[in-house]
């Protein structure tokens, strides 16, 4: 039962286990025990080397970050079509900020507030699920600056400032500029660049 369900943890994350049933049969237990030991280990591998340090070149960060600051509900929703179909991997965390900004810009105080809430929930788990993304911080914080404090969304603002100073100079250089940008305006960042 426990080789079933590693196979199955191991075709989620490898698409393969690499093994078939028949040859897991026939090959002897230590042979067994190295070969899903191996595949654990790049499946493990592979999963730490696409966290935090590169974001995924599929998103238009240009465009994402132009709507962001800006007060064009057509904008913005271009962004959340757009997010839509975005990699598993940073749809949330891009599409929670993008729906809190929609949150922002227009209509009744209870759709408002309804939007704010989705976003929080896929921002919030995301960083939950990626806690080291500066990116995924970075996204809060805008958000966190910018929101209303009777929204009570402000309790991370310091917490995610330090980490984006620490992690600024292993960022891309797009990344980097984009938080240069902002912490020209930004009242909590105070990030020290030349």
């Amino acid at each position: 039962m426990k080789y079933f369900l590693l196979d199955i943890i191991l075709i989620s994350f490898t698409g393969s286990t690499m093994a078939s049933p028949l040859s897991i049969i026939a090959a002897p237990r230590s042979s067994v025990i190295s070969q899903r030991s191996t595949i654990i280990l790049s499946a493990a591998s592979h999963l730490m080397s696409t966290t935090n340090d590169q974001p995924p070149a599929d998103l238009d960060r240009a465009a994402y970050y132009k709507a962001i600051k800006s007060d064009s509900k057509e904008l913005v929703d271009a962004q959340i079509s757009e997010l839509n179909s975005a990699p598993a991997n940073v749809k949330n965390a891009f599409l929670g900020a993008m729906i809190m900004r929609k949150a922002g810009i227009g209509g009744n105080p209870a759709s408002k507030l309804k939007l704010f809430k989705q976003g929080h929930r896929l921002l919030e788990d995301a960083i939950v699920k990626d806690p080291n993304n500066a990116e995924f911080r970075f996204l809060r914080l805008i958000i966190q600056e910018n929101s209303p404090g009777i929204l009570g969304y402000k309790s991370d603002e310091q917490k995610d400032s330090e980490f984006i100073r620490k992690s600024y100079q292993s960022l891309p250089e797009e990344l980097q500029k984009t938080i240069a940008e902002y912490n020209k305006k930004s009242k909590v960042l105070k990030l020290q660049v030349s």
